[in-house]
């Protein structure tokens, strides 16, 4: 996935004016010649060459970690979407039911008035059931309602829905590891001083949400202290980011009693039954030694304790729905201390972000309705063939693979289902409550809403129409157990995909894309998954060593890269996106090639063809970020930063070398290339 980051959680300096409304999406080319440094030799430093202007022309947004081409476009969707709402929430005449609630929604969201006066009021009932427990036999009823109030999310574990591994057909219960407050486990465990400071901050910062609760100084110190304590524990039990990228390790599948033995400290028919689950019979635990762990701590830990767990991850999930006190201490570590980020986002953009993280498919048909025509779609479909043939033609000329293995792989190929902009069936959203008046009650029913949706799914049909992201997010992904490719309306506009432009920009940027869904179906992560979405081994023995022995190539590249300071790109975090980079571009050149086969070549701008696919494809990588989020990412993020997203494949693409007269030596001309796909 092409991931983009945007926080949740006020003003403009006088470099960015204040923003408006946008009645419709303003145009940007799909090459841009402006973006383009063109004193920098295209041979030495590609990504300069085609992004440099860019980096010079757009610096970070006060509100912002980093900035993009692919954050640039979110950010113009959003005020598009502003606009949208806004006329929703002023005007009652003639709104459907879904445009009624998204409107309604929005407007108690921008009544910051009612916010502030309510302070912190709204936590009050869910603060007092935590105090109501009289021993810890109480803690599964509570920590299932919780979990139902917050999306599932943080207190001690994750319990939701998901398709069992073996059988992608059915769908059956998760329980997963969490827990955390920090982004990852690596944030407890690791011991350089950075590290240390960091934690020592986030220590000050729960402390500070525990005196915003209304406990003492000394008091909130302490129960800080306590929170680390436990976060640190569970976190040392966790597996880390590069050992989840095997599904092996996730699928562990069990049934009530094997659970109960897992964690003999935890009732969880208590638990399942406040879900309204009592009769569930099979699950899978993604992670038994942390759940051993969790049945340690919550035998260790007093009951004081637990309470001063719950308060804590209470306080941060509502902090986005309360008054300016809890939003802005949750900003000054979250956004300021962890990623570097100088200002808080306005409220419309925090309002504009929930509408669609809690509405996101009524909110989304309306971006459509819009912003995204059939035409569009069709031109998309089109392209998306275009790869998918090259990737046929590529299987069946693969010299590496056998026989065996290339039958399944190409089964696989056919199976893919395309979802382009949209899904075929919006979500209905009619049992979900929304009033004007009620901010903190909209979010909290919408939350859980979401969490009784996808409890609801565990042994029903599983329904492939599903999307896992809205139509105006500025992404897309595929999905190894649909076995899918996912392409949202939103990031279908230009300059990612320009209608008016020839296709070798097209090609390059979203081309790019498209092959780069496809072949995470193929890389080291996704190729464990059959044509049905199984996990299953369906590779010969002597194709998966040929296919790793590829892979190790591009592994060994990525490791040399810095990210920050001293700081290398985990290359084994990263390896899936990394083959899925370059497997991507070598299609989209395939694909771009074949479609243009019997056009006459055209110079533009003063390049040719092939130099405009490769500027093409490299200016969706354009972006820069602050220290404090390259070091964020370099323990979460599992895309390379784009300097290397660019650069690192033109060194392996002898296209590239020819299209711009390299020559040996020179950096962006690699010896010895990888190729896996």
């Amino acid at each position: 996935m092409r991931k983009l980051f945007l926080l949740l959680s006020l003003a403009s300096c006088p470099a960015f004016p204040a923003e408006t409304p946008l009645a419709s999406l303003p145009y940007t080319p799909g090459l841009d010649v402006s973006a383009m440094d063109k004193s920098a030799d295209p041979c030495v430093d590609f990504y300069r060459f085609a992004c440099g202007g860019w980096m010079k022309n757009n610096p970070i947004p006060p509100d912002e970690s980093r900035w993009s081409v692919y954050g640039k476009l979110a950010r113009e969707n959003q005020r598009f979407l502003w606009g949208i709402l806004d006329g929703l929430a002023k005007s009652a005449a003639g709104r459907s039911p879904a445009q009624q609630k998204i409107g309604d929604y929005f407007a108690a969201c921008m009544d910051e008035a009612a916010v502030e006066k309510s302070g912190a009021r709204p936590l009050k009932a869910t603060l007092a059931r935590i105090f109501r427990m009289k021993s810890k036999r109480d803690l599964p009823a509570l920590l299932a309602r919780l979990h139902l109030a917050t999306g599932g999310t943080g207190l001690f574990f994750v319990f939701g829905s998901n398709q069992d591994l073996a059988d992608s057909t059915s769908v059956i219960a998760f329980a997963e590891s969490g827990g955390l407050g920090l982004p990852d486990r690596d944030f407890y465990t690791k011991d350089d001083d950075k590290s240390k400071e960091l934690r020592a901050r986030y220590v000050a910062h729960v402390g500070r949400m525990f005196e915003l609760l209304g406990d003492g100084a000394d008091a909130a110190r302490r129960q800080a202290g306590k929170v680390m304590e436990i976060e640190t524990a569970l976190a040392g039990a966790s597996l880390t980011r590069t050992q989840r990228r095997d599904p092996y390790k996730l699928f562990h599948k069990t049934n009530a009693e094997d659970l109960k033995t897992l964690t003999p400290g935890f009732d969880w028919g208590a638990y399942l039954k406040t879900l309204g689950l009592s009769r569930l019979d099979t699950f899978n635990v993604t992670e038994p030694e942390f759940y051993k762990e969790l049945d340690r701590q919550l035998q260790a830990l007093s009951l004081a304790d637990i309470k001063t767990y719950l308060r804590w991850h209470a306080g941060h999930a509502s902090a986005p729905f309360l008054s300016s006190a809890f939003v802005n201490e949750d900003f000054e570590f979250f956004g300021r201390t962890l990623y570097g980020v100088p200002e808080l986002k306005p409220r419309w953009k925090r309002c504009v972000a929930l509408v669609d993280a809690q509405l996101g498919e009524a909110l989304g048909e309306e971006f459509v309705n819009r912003a995204f025509s059939p035409e569009l779609k069709r031109k998309t479909l089109h392209m998306t063939r275009q790869i998918e043939q090259a990737m046929h033609d590529e299987l069946v000329g693969l010299e590496w693979m056998g026989a065996e293995t290339r039958q399944k792989a190409l089964e696989k190929l056919r199976a893919v289902v395309n979802k382009i902009g949209y899904p075929d069936k919006w979500r209905d959203y009619g049992s979900l409550e929304v009033r004007r008046d009620g901010f903190f009650g909209n979010a909290a029913r919408a939350n859980l809403f979401e969490s009784r949706r996808r409890l609801a799914k565990i042994g029903k049909p599983l329904d492939r129409g599903e999307w896992n992201m809205t139509p105006p997010t500025v992404n897309a992904y595929y999905d190894p157990q649909m076995n899918d490719i996912n392409f949202a309306a939103g990031v279908l506009q230009p300059p990612l995909y320009d209608p008016k432009m020839d296709d070798a920009p097209n090609y390059g940027n979203t081309g790019g894309t498209i092959g780069h869904e496809l072949t995470h179906g193929f890389d080291d992560h996704g190729r464990q998954f059959d044509a049905q979405g199984n996990l299953r081994d369906w590779w010969m023995e002597k194709d998966a060593k040929e296919f790793n022995d590829r892979a190790q190539c591009i592994v060994d590249q990525y490791a040399q890269y810095t990210i920050v300071d001293d700081i290398k790109i985990n290359s084994r975090l990263t390896e899936g996106e990394d083959i899925a980079d370059l497997g991507g571009l070598v299609l989209a050149w395939l694909a771009w090639k074949a479609e243009t086969v019997a056009a006459t070549p055209q110079s533009r701008d003063g390049f040719t063809p092939e130099q405009r696919f490769f500027i093409g494809y490299a200016q969706w990588a354009c972006e820069h970020h602050r220290p404090e989020d390259l070091r964020a990412r370099a323990l979460t993020d599992p895309h390379s930063p784009g300097k290397y997203r660019v650069n690192g494949l033109v060194v392996n693409m002898p296209e590239f070398e020819r299209a711009f007269s390299c020559k040996a030596g020179q950096p962006m001309v690699r010896e010895n290339r990888c190729r896996v796909w």
